[in-house]
């Protein structure tokens, strides 16, 4: 993970912590998961965060890695700051999990701030 990347999780992650309930951007942030092939062989989720509001906003987006058992067992952020209307970014967000593990990505918190 590079630095700028690591950044905007942990940036990402303070402003969740700020938030009651899932955030106010869920409808701007879809997911999609990538081949292993891609990954170099970890599961991996590719994040597209969409500004559909008229004005600049960054966003903070959670994601949660769950096992069969529907338990979390990671939970990943990434985030897109100072995004112009209608333009987007797609980050990714990687389980570090062993390879061989089956788990769900699921969309937790979505914040735009």
């Amino acid at each position: 993970m590079d630095a700028q990347t690591q950044r905007r999780s942990e940036a990402a992650e303070q402003e969740l912590k700020k938030v009651d309930g899932r955030g106010n951007a869920l409808s701007e942030v879809g997911m999609k998961g990538m081949p292993r092939a891609e990954t170099g062989g970890v599961q991996a989720v590719l994040v597209t965060i969409t500004n559909k509001t008229d004005r600049e906003a960054s966003y903070a987006v959670q994601i949660d890695f769950k096992n069969p058992d529907g338990k979390v067992v990671e939970t990943r952020y990434v985030g897109a700051e100072d995004l112009q209307p209608g333009k987007k970014e797609q980050p990714i967000a990687f389980s570090h999990q062993p390879p061989d593990s089956k788990l769900t990505p699921v969309l937790a918190k979505a914040q735009r701030y």
